[in-house]
Formats: C-alpha cells, sequence, structure tokens
C-alpha cells in the first residue's frame, strides 16, 4: 500500500481460494473497482493449495499480493492472510464473492460510525443464474442456506466472512480463527468478539453478490461441509459419549414443522415447485445424516467441501 490521506484508515482484503481461478478474477476485476482510495487498500489472496495455479489471475492485479497456505480449511488460510497484513482494518471476503463498488466504502464507515466496533457483517445478495427462473437447488440455497446477516448480528452476535469488516486490534484481543474447523469458524470467532464486550454492526449499503450453487454436487458439498463443521464444534464442547448420542437422536428426528412451513411459504408459489423444493430437501436430509453417522460412529474427518 502507498502512503494514506491521514483520515484514511489503510485496509487489507484477505480472500481464501481453493480451485476457483474464475470466480477469483471476477471478485479481484470487482475490487479495483472500489471508490475507497486505491492507495489504502491491500488485496492478499490465500492460495489454499489449490491445483490450479492461482499465479496466472492474482499477477494480472497489481494491488494483490499471493501467499500460500498448504493446510486444507478457509479459517486457516485467512489466519495466514490476517500474518501479512498491513492494514489497519481487515476486510474479507470469499473468491466466489462480487463487491459492489461502494462495499469498501460504506463497509469502513459502518466500522467507524461509533465507538468500541469489534466487526461489521455487510448485506449478501444471493444471485440465481436466472433470477426468475431458479432451478430447485439454487431455491434451496436461497431459502434454507442464505446469509441473513443482520440477523446474524441480532440473534448470533457474529457475521459470515464473505462480507465481514474488523479493526487489526480487535483480532489481536480475541485472537485469530480456529484453524481446526473447515466450517462455523465465522460464528464462532464473532461470539469471541460479542463476548469480549465489542458492538456489533450491521452494514445494509456495504455490499456484495454472491452466485448460489446450482446443482446437486455443489449444495451437497456446501451441506456437508456445513455437517462436519458443526460436528466439530459439538465435539470440542460436549466431551461425553452420552452427550453425543443424545444430539445425534436429535439431529435425525423427522424435521416434521420444517415440512409444514415449507409448503406454507409463499415463496414457493406452486404446488411444483413446493414438491421440486421437498424432494430437495429430503435428499440434502438423507445426504447430512449419513455425513453425521460416518463422522460420529465411522472415525471420520470432516471435509473442506
Amino acid at each position: 500500500m502507498s502512503i494514506c490521506p491521514s483520515q484514511t484508515p489503510a485496509v487489507s482484503i484477505i480472500i481464501p481460494v481453493f480451485n476457483d481461478n474464475k470466480s477469483l478474477e471476477i471478485c479481484l476485476l470487482a475490487l479495483t473497482k472500489q471508490t475507497y482510495p486505491k492507495q489504502c487498500y491491500e488485496i492478499i489472496v490465500v492460495d489454499n493449495n489449490s491445483q490450479e495455479d492461482v499465479s496466472l489471475v492474482v499477477n494480472r492485479f497489481e494491488q494483490a499480493t499471493l501467499v500460500h497456505e498448504p493446510q486444507p480449511g478457509s479459517y486457516i488460510a485467512r489466519n495466514r492472510g490476517l500474518s501479512i497484513a498491513k492494514g489497519d482494518i481487515i476486510a474479507f471476503t470469499d473468491a466466489d464473492c462480487m463487491p459492489t463498488p461502494t462495499w469498501l466504502e460504506h463497509g469502513v464507515i459502518r466500522l467507524l460510525s461509533q465507538l468500541n466496533v469489534g466487526l461489521v457483517a455487510g448485506h449478501i445478495d444471493l444471485v440465481a443464474q436466472d433470477a426468475n427462473n431458479p432451478n430447485p437447488f439454487e431455491l434451496y440455497e436461497m431459502l434454507e442456506l442464505g446469509f441473513p446477516q443482520d440477523q446474524f448480528i441480532a440473534n448470533g452476535h457474529f457475521g459470515v466472512t464473505a462480507n465481514l469488516f474488523t479493526f487489526s486490534h480487535v483480532i489481536k484481543t480475541v485472537g485469530n480463527f480456529d484453524k481446526s474447523l473447515k466450517s462455523g469458524g465465522d460464528k464462532q470467532w464473532g461470539q469471541r468478539v460479542y463476548k469480549a464486550g465489542y458492538q456489533q454492526l450491521y452494514a445494509e449499503n456495504a455490499r456484495v453478490k454472491h452466485p448460489t450453487r446450482n446443482t446437486w454436487e455443489d449444495v451437497h458439498r456446501r451441506c456437508t461441509r456445513i455437517t462436519g463443521g458443526r460436528y466439530d464444534i459439538l465435539k470440542a464442547t460436549k466431551k461425553s459419549q452420552i452427550a453425543l448420542l443424545l444430539d445425534f437422536l436429535d439431529f435425525i428426528k423427522p424435521p416434521v414443522r420444517f415440512f409444514i412451513r415449507t409448503w406454507n411459504d409463499k415463496r414457493l408459489q406452486t404446488n411444483s415447485r413446493r414438491l421440486q423444493y421437498l424432494m430437495v430437501t429430503l435428499r440434502i436430509r438423507l445426504a447430512v445424516i449419513k455425513e453425521r453417522t460416518r463422522l460420529q460412529f465411522g472415525g471420520g474427518v470432516s471435509e473442506r467441501g
């Protein structure tokens, strides 16, 4: 980064990537069009051991620096980015996100808007390939796996790292992300920020677009990763085998209320849509029960997804 004007904080943007050069190029291009002063932000791309040559993309962007993290996991990759970050403010997004031109400006403004702010969670728009006709997998992700950051802040005291701002001094106070987690590390970290007494804010104007997953394979990978991350956290907090077993029995209970709520959801405008959605839900439900069983009774290790 060049020298910033005295009243403008320097920002480090950290982006982990794993085998997604195509999306990364779109993300980096969007970051070159920010309204925030260019000399005041750096972009750190962390290659999480991709088979693709990430340098072919990163080297085309003057503001971007590429580092490598061989251990799988987006949170340990973000920690690697933090280890070289120079900014007083840290901004996180993902390789498959498309920040709007004012994303960085509005995120920084919100972070500085009050005293003792520990994190700001920006708005995330899920975008289907055909906005007027999302397929069943896109519908599932939009309705069940969306990112309501305002609700995450209000009810869970965290924001997801697809669109998150904090200060470097906050990270020094509460520590880095849990490097052992493949999923759920942003929630765990955000709750540590909350317990440390910091304010947490939502920034509606700091927006990124996030394409929905539109195939069974992509949705399945995400749900598998989420299941593994939740189990890793559960295993760390519930020490007894009986507690883990009771949680497993609760996990596999039929979600009757969910199916009733889904059938009455006005966003599913036709019975055909409802049936398609419920079929995807049942398929996912069987897949995550299989994954939880593998982890709990088969000695499996959580996957990165």
